[in-house]
């Protein structure tokens, strides 16, 4: 086993066709996707002990909004400490580990549910945490090196599917439980349980069909560097020396900023919807909204980050930050307004572009620090989104909590949030303005 996860197991040989790489990617990504679908567990969880209303010792949203928490913080925390390592070993021993953990995760999680233990769930939560660290890197920099002529479109593909994940995941959750659910239990536990053993299937898929490229790949009709552009580099920095340079800061608080003010949204989003509608939404409802928002989560990565190859990374991250800032600060008039079609398409445009900022960066990376070490300085950038996992979520529920306990409506409660959210997005896009050309000094000598 230990062979045939080796790196040069890997290889492809002379005329492999580069498009059988992505749906190895996808398989990853659709499934650790799943991470995005955990709010449809929030309400469910609130009431483990009293099943149909939460009982005195049953878990607050509070307190469960941790399991996402720590979820997405240890994936940052995963990629960081791990990126170097998936350069050196391949990706299909990485994407094998990430499976492991990730199941394993839920595993731990649904037993940690069982028995009502909040230390366990926490445990298993930074274990699926990992999985979805490895999984998230694992396809990125290798798609890269098979697409040099597209960077934008080939981190889109391996990225894209990571957007969906909550569009099979949260349906799925949702009718698991339903079918799980008795007089005694919510379903919560079977349904985690469950989910692990079908993702574990589907991603030993990835495993098995992940390629590298073989040395010096150039497509036919690709000229390296044939139209320099501003921002886009032919040289290389190595990840230690990366994050000496202003622009990996910069691009940190970019990402950091974007994705605090998507994922507080996220992670909250069918609670929200059904609190804001109150009588209108149902949790089926919301179900199928965390669904649907997830189909332009998903098709933003590829849209955005494939316009990015044609109008630059600084381009599009700007447009990101300014017509975002205009959508937060109308969501609260629209929620007032009961129009929940114009609240759904709101969110939608807001969660294509928070999604086309993950696919777009890993592009913007290899145009600032070249392909040498791209994946691991990805690993390391990722890092803001462990911050922005902490604070979003955290920002929007405790928020909540303190509005509801001052005597405002719950349809209220998340006004102030988004105005927040849209100041975030005005620093994001002084940073982004900020970014320049990684000076000579900071260039390896070694070749790509």
């Amino acid at each position: 086993m230990a062979s045939f996860l080796d790196r040069e197991r890997t290889v492809a040989g002379e005329g492999y066709n580069r498009w059988l790489v992505p749906p190895a990617a996808l398989a990853i990504h659709l499934c650790i996707g799943q991470g995005y679908s955990l709010s449809v567990f929030s309400l469910p969880m609130s009431r483990l002990l009293g099943v149909t209303q939460p009982a005195p010792d049953d878990w607050p949203l509070t307190t469960t909004i941790w399991m996402f928490n720590i979820a997405f913080a240890t994936l940052g925390a995963a990629a960081f400490v791990w990126g170097k390592w998936l350069e050196r070993v391949g990706p299909r021993r990485a994407m094998f580990v990430s499976a492991l953990c990730f199941a394993g995760g839920l595993g731990v999680m649904a037993a940690a549910v069982a028995m009502h233990q909040l230390v366990l769930l926490y445990a298993g939560s930074a274990l699926y945490g990992v999985g979805l660290g490895l999984g998230y890197i694992s396809p990125v920099s290798t798609l890269i090196k098979w697409f040099p002529d597209r960077p934008g479109m080939a981190t889109g593909m391996a990225i894209m599917g990571f957007g969906g994940g909550a569009l099979i995941g949260s349906p799925l959750a949702q009718n698991l439980m339903e079918l799980y659910k008795s007089g005694t239990s919510v379903g919560v536990s079977q349904t985690l349980l469950t989910m692990g053993a079908i993702y574990l299937v589907f991603m030993m898929f990835g495993v098995l069909t992940v390629r590298v490229p073989p040395a010096n790949l150039r497509p036919p009709g690709f000229v390296p560097h044939a139209a320099p552009r501003a921002l886009v580099t032919s040289a290389n920095v190595t990840a230690q020396e990366a994050i000496k340079t202003p622009q990996f800061w910069l691009l940190w608080a970019v990402l950091c900023l974007n994705v605090t003010a998507g994922i507080g949204v996220i992670s909250t989003a069918s609670p929200m919807i059904q609190e804001i509608f109150s009588g209108r939404v149902t949790a089926s409802a919301a179900a199928g909204f965390v669904g649907f928002i997830s189909i332009f989560n998903m098709v933003g990565r590829f849209i955005w980050s494939s316009i990015s190859d044609f109008i630059g990374r600084k381009m599009t991250y700007a447009i990101y930050f300014a017509l975002g800032t205009v959508l937060y600060c109308l969501v609260p008039s629209l929620g007032r307004s009961g129009n929940i079609a114009l609240f759904v398409g709101a969110f939608c445009l807001i969660l294509s572009m928070y999604g086309g900022g993950f696919a777009t960066i890993p592009a913007y990376l290899r145009d600032l620090f070249g392909v040498y070490e791209v994946g691991a300085i990805h690993g390391r950038l990722l890092t803001a989104w462990s911050v922005a996992a902490v604070i979003g979520p955290t920002l929007v529920t405790n928020l909540r909590e303190y509005q509801i306990n001052h005597g405002a409506a719950k349809a209220e409660a998340y006004t102030k949030t988004m105005y927040i959210m849209a100041g975030l997005l005005v620093i994001g896009f002084v940073c982004n303005a900020l970014v320049t050309a990684v000076k000579e000094r900071h260039h390896a000598t070694l070749a790509a």
